[in-house]
């Protein structure tokens, strides 16, 4: 990363210096043609990717090779290719409904039906035309219907009226992702059981990536070094006549009154990953300087807003899809309710670095914050303490 950053400011230089060698009106004109031929560059190669991705389109599933993917607990991602190699593939993924309770900080505890047992459920990565095969169990031990609606696919409500399945029963459907991007998937199963099964933390989200990568939108590829999946989940926990959070010994013991605190829409908890602190401390995401790491947020209820103290988002896929040109160097980026977004960070400065859902209210008092866990040599030239406190005179 470093060395192509230095050829690129070569390049850089290079014009620079050929513009001022000659006269004011030749570096018009040399820029001029410079930005000609880069955009005719640009024009041709989003030509060619449109005919790549038109003939990767007109692939069924039944000609295509089959992989399964082994999901993994956020924030951690399933192995994947950036860049996509040869004719799009059948992803093949299973999700576990499992009906639990957690703890959503010391004391506090809320029934959820979790995705492969964590809260959100785990990403999904495919690509653009690959075929997403996933199969739904729902484990006889469970007392609840369950589906899924995929933001990402198309038709019959996303999947989720292809899916209903009682406890003990399981089920296969098949979909092409046919648009690159950060979805959302939830659970659907139909009225008042949908915003409560989304409440109860069922929720994930799905990654498709563009089969040629991602781009800065000038045909310039990115890359990331790590990656991260950050699921945002508001929680609904009654109190008693004392104000002390209720707990529940069965699932359906808490539904009457947790619907009734959701009516409010005053959350209890709005936490990252499943609780107040499950990314902060010994369970920080770790990355080092100089690394590009890519953050997926979703957040499937309500509206948010990630910011890096003491980073920035370099590249930023806020409304969640590739195809669009993304932000850069911003501050915070807004994420809306039922959706999932992305951005790119290179680290500069070595220690914590916090991630937080920028109404601090919800980050410091109701538990929406991460942490960065960064390694490296501190860079003076960014930030020096000039002068230590001292006493006013």
């Amino acid at each position: 990363m470093k060395n192509e950053q230095q050829s690129i400011e070569h390049g850089v230089d290079t014009n620079r210096r050929q513009f001022l060698g000659g006269s004011v009106g030749a570096g018009l004109v040399g820029l001029g043609l410079a930005s000609g031929l880069m955009s005719s560059q640009a024009n041709a190669t989003t030509a060619g990717n449109k005919a790549k991705s038109d003939r990767m389109a007109n692939y069924t599933a039944d000609q295509l090779e089959r992989v399964k993917q082994e999901l993994v607990p956020p924030p951690m991602v399933p192995k994947h290719d950036q860049v996509a190699t040869g004719k799009p593939k059948v992803i093949e993924v299973r999700l576990e409904v499992e009906e639990k309770q957690i703890e959503l900080e010391n004391g506090v505890f809320a029934w959820v039906c979790a995705f492969n047992g964590s809260v959100p459920g785990p990403l999904i990565v495919c690509h653009q035309h690959d075929y997403v095969e996933l199969t739904l169990v729902n484990p006889k031990t469970n007392v609840l219907s369950h589906n899924i609606d995929l933001h990402s696919a198309t038709g019959a409500l996303g999947g989720g009226e292809l899916t209903l399945v009682a406890p003990g029963q399981e089920v296969t459907f098949r979909f092409k992702a046919t648009k690159a991007g950060t979805f959302v998937y939830h659970c659907a199963p139909g009225g008042i059981m949908i915003p409560w099964h989304v409440a109860m933390g069922m929720h994930g989200a799905i990654m498709v990536l563009p089969r040629e990568g991602l781009s800065d939108g000038d045909g310039n590829p990115l890359h990331y070094d790590r990656a991260y999946y950050i699921g945002e989940a508001d929680f609904y926990v009654p109190k008693d006549a004392q104000g002390n959070y209720k707990r529940y010994n069965q699932l359906m013991e808490s539904m009457e009154e947790v619907l009734t605190t959701m009516k409010t829409l005053l959350p209890s908890h709005i936490v990252f990953n499943g609780g107040v602190g499950a990314l902060t401390g010994k369970h920080a995401m770790p990355a080092k300087v100089g690394e590009s790491v890519l953050f997926i947020h979703s957040q499937a209820n309500r509206d948010t807003r990630p910011h890096i103290i003491g980073g920035h988002g370099d590249y930023v896929w806020a409304a969640g899809s590739f195809a669009d040109r993304p932000q850069r160097d911003l501050e915070t980026w807004m994420v809306a309710g039922g959706s999932a977004a992305a951005a790119l960070y290179t680290f500069r400065q070595p220690g914590l670095h916090a991630y937080v859902n920028h109404n601090l209210i919800e980050a410091i008092m109701k538990g929406a914050a991460a942490h960065i866990k960064v390694d490296g040599e501190w860079d003076d030239n960014l930030m020096v303490q000039v002068r230590k406190p001292s006493a006013i005179a």
